[in-house]
Order: C-alpha cells, then structure tokens, then sequence
C-alpha cells in the first residue's frame, strides 16, 4: 500500500483532475471500435474511480 500525504486543498485538486480524466473516458469509450482499446480504457476508468473513491 502506498500512502500519500496532501492536504485538503491538494486533495480537492486531485478529485477535479481525476473526475475530468474519468468524464474524458467516458466519451472515449463510447467513440472507439477497437475492441482491446475500449477494455484498457474502461479497466483504466475502473481504477480511477477506485482512487477517487480512496480519496473521498
């Protein structure tokens, strides 16, 4: 487990930055065909959330 000390303002910065990369993946998910790519950018969506839910 890797810890990480921020404060609260970085903390909040950190949510905005991966709350707008989460909303990017969802419009480029539902615009890519290959089938590989779409699964690596919904795993990578998957963590982000992870993270952000890690944070909250």
């Amino acid at each position: 487990m890797i810890q990480l000390n921020i404060n609260a303002e970085e903390r909040q910065i950190l949510l905005e930055v991966l709350s707008a990369d989460i909303s990017d993946l969802r419009m480029e998910i539902s615009g890519t065909d290959a089938l590989d790519y779409r699964e690596a950018l919904k795993k990578r969506k998957a963590a982000l959330k992870k993270v952000v839910s890690a944070l909250q």
